[in-house]
């Protein structure tokens, strides 16, 4: 889903999954951090994609979030420039 407010476009993508405990939220966008080992044995990665992402949103002047409920969901919000 996108929103557009103004200057700012936003992009948020939500999913119905297991979620994020709140001690790992704050670790989410660290290089190599995997919040779940478990999932990571099963599907594989390398705790870098989201670590990326914040990087690349805030080379085009934007940020990326997360809110999340253990056991109920994740969101994730990019919010970048609409112009560059």
């Amino acid at each position: 889903m996108s929103d557009h407010h103004g200057n700012r476009i936003q992009f948020i993508v939500r999913d119905t999954g297991i979620g994020i405990a709140p001690k790992d939220l704050p670790h989410l966008f660290e290089n190599f951090y995997q919040a779940n080992p478990g999932i990571t044995r099963e599907f594989g990665g390398t705790g870098l994609g989201l670590a990326l992402s914040q990087k690349l949103c805030h080379a085009m002047g934007g940020d990326i979030y997360v809110e999340s409920k253990l056991g109920i969901r994740s969101t994730f919000i990019i919010d970048l420039p609409a112009k560059p």
